[in-house]
């Protein structure tokens, strides 16, 4: 009898368990396609140019990896002083990015403004139109005092 419980207790353990709830992708917000991208940092400004002349020594290799790795070892060899124009091109794009998202931003303000002024608006003019058609006058509404 004592192998009928642990089983019932396995089973229990390799049972999967639902979520009550949303998956991970309905739970995940939709992005914004007119979002500017986040800026690369020195290190991807290198690959760009480090990518391309990899691919000119060897025209044969088709691995991304391999690529990759090559590109990191090459970017621990550089000193400071190498690095520094991926840098200074890094910086440049970064502040570049925060204009773009100050104007992102401003414009996102003016547009959710907007949304409320002319929801109020189209709710004053449709009420303006029924109110003239005498079909949707109701003026139950103050009867709420009683």
């Amino acid at each position: 009898m004592k192998g009928g419980k642990s089983k019932a207790k396995a089973d229990n353990k390799l049972a999967v368990k639902k979520r009550g709830g949303e998956t991970k992708k309905a739970k995940k917000a939709v992005k914004d396609p007119n979002k500017p991208k986040r800026p690369p940092s020195a290190f991807f400004v290198f690959m760009e140019d480090f990518r391309k002349t990899y691919k000119e020594k060897h025209p044969n290799n088709k691995s991304v990896a391999a690529v990759g790795k090559a590109g990191g070892d090459k970017w621990k060899q550089l000193t400071d002083a190498e690095k520094a124009p991926f840098i200074a091109k890094a910086e440049k794009r970064k502040q570049e990015y925060e204009k773009s998202m100050q104007a992102y931003n401003r414009k996102q303000a003016g547009e959710a403004a907007d949304e409320e002024e002319s929801d109020k608006s189209r709710s004053e003019v449709n009420d303006d139109e029924e109110d003239e058609d005498g079909s949707a006058e109701d003026d139950d509404d103050d009867d709420d005092d009683e």
